[in-house]
């Protein structure tokens, strides 16, 4: 139940910072400061109930889905490039408009990955372990990811990229193995950066920031002024200044920030001793699995949520080049809440199979 908690905990403070953050752009927008806030309730309830239900669903009975899923995730990264299906934003289509809802296929993604793998791997545990064994998880991988990085969203890719090699790592495929495929994805992060103009901008002015500071360089330049603001204890909740239209995208990718400024180091600090808390939990229970296909697939959601969370705050404070990607669980955004959610009910079905979590 202490994962339960950390988990529910977290989401709902996403509800309140989701709120704070984006109160003033609704109004202005939107004529409705709650309109973000609405939205993200949605997810939260809508989230809760996908947690639920799968918390009582026996995890053995996902070993057969993950192909499904792969095919469906695939289907899915391609329809956003149908004309009039997908939807473009600030020159990336990432989302498939259905009437009046949005659905972020690379959120999906994810969770269909670790199913497939967790369901490859399980059926014969020799297979991590030779060349042969590993290409589905390869070609299922790189696939995915290669729809996302067309969409373009470099961020997921790289956490794709991460969990690919993750759980291979997971799985037991020997070192020397698994260094083979680390050493081609490091050498084309630099090549995929130099492919595109705005991405070698954005490296640019992550370098140096004040070289652009009105272009590529603003975002970076005003989510540390949010983040020296806050100071140790923070300017107070629902005070935050940089909100007021200085800092882009302050509800969702750069949510952190204006949590920052808020509520102080020590309140980043305590935000992130929750998600230490939810993560340690979450591969202790991956500990105590009853079989390999259900360590597997908790360690992979775990995986991918501490990855995710872990890159988030090295954007937000400046310590990699900036990228589009949520903070799980606490950015607005109803696919990455309620698929994150629902990873978490899987997570806790098997919690509640072997005891107390």
């Amino acid at each position: 139940m202490l994962f339960l908690a950390g988990v529910v905990s977290l989401a709902a403070l996403g509800v309140l910072f989701v709120y704070s953050a984006s109160s003033y752009i609704a109004k202005v927008q939107y004529g409705d400061e709650f309109y973000f806030l609405k939205k993200q309730l949605l997810g939260f309830f809508l989230g809760l109930i996908a947690l639920f239900l799968l918390s009582r669903l026996d995890p053995a009975r996902l070993r057969r889905a993950g192909i499904p899923a792969l095919v469906l995730a695939l289907l899915l990264l391609a329809a956003v490039f149908i004309p009039g299906l997908g939807k473009t934003s600030y020159g990336a289509t990432r989302w498939l408009g259905l009437g009046p809802v949005t659905l972020q296929p690379s959120e999906l993604a994810k969770f269909a990955f670790v199913l497939f793998a967790a369901g490859h791997f399980a059926a014969d545990p020799s297979r991590p372990r030779t060349l042969l064994g590993i290409l589905p998880v390869l070609g299922a991988g790189v696939s995915l990811s290669a729809l996302i990085l067309l969409e373009p969203n470099l961020s997921v890719t790289m956490v794709m990229g991460a969990l690919m090699l993750g759980m291979l790592f997971l799985a037991g495929t020997p070192i020397k193995m698994l260094a083979l495929f680390l050493l081609p994805v490091l050498l084309a992060v630099p090549a995929l950066i130099a492919a595109e103009p705005y991405r070698l901008r954005r490296l640019m002015a992550f370098l140096d920031p004040w070289s652009s500071p009105q272009d590529e360089g603003y975002q970076l330049i005003q989510s540390l002024y949010a983040l020296a603001n806050g100071n140790l204890f923070g300017v107070g909740l629902f005070c935050s200044r940089q909100k007021y239209r200085f800092l882009p995208f302050a509800e969702s990718d750069f949510i952190l920030s204006v949590i920052a400024e808020e509520t102080g180091f020590f309140g980043v600090l305590c935000l992130f001793l929750l998600i230490g808390f939810i993560v340690f939990r979450g591969f202790r229970i991956a500990s105590r699995a009853r079989t390999f296909f259900e360590y597997l697939l908790v360690t992979g959601i775990m995986f991918a949520f501490a990855v995710q969370a872990a890159l988030n705050a090295l954007v937000v404070s400046g310590c990699v080049p900036p990228t589009g990607l949520p903070l799980p669980l606490v950015s607005a955004g109803n696919t990455s809440l309620l698929v994150t959610l629902a990873g978490m009910g899987v997570v806790f079905s098997v919690s509640r199979r072997r005891g107390p979590s």
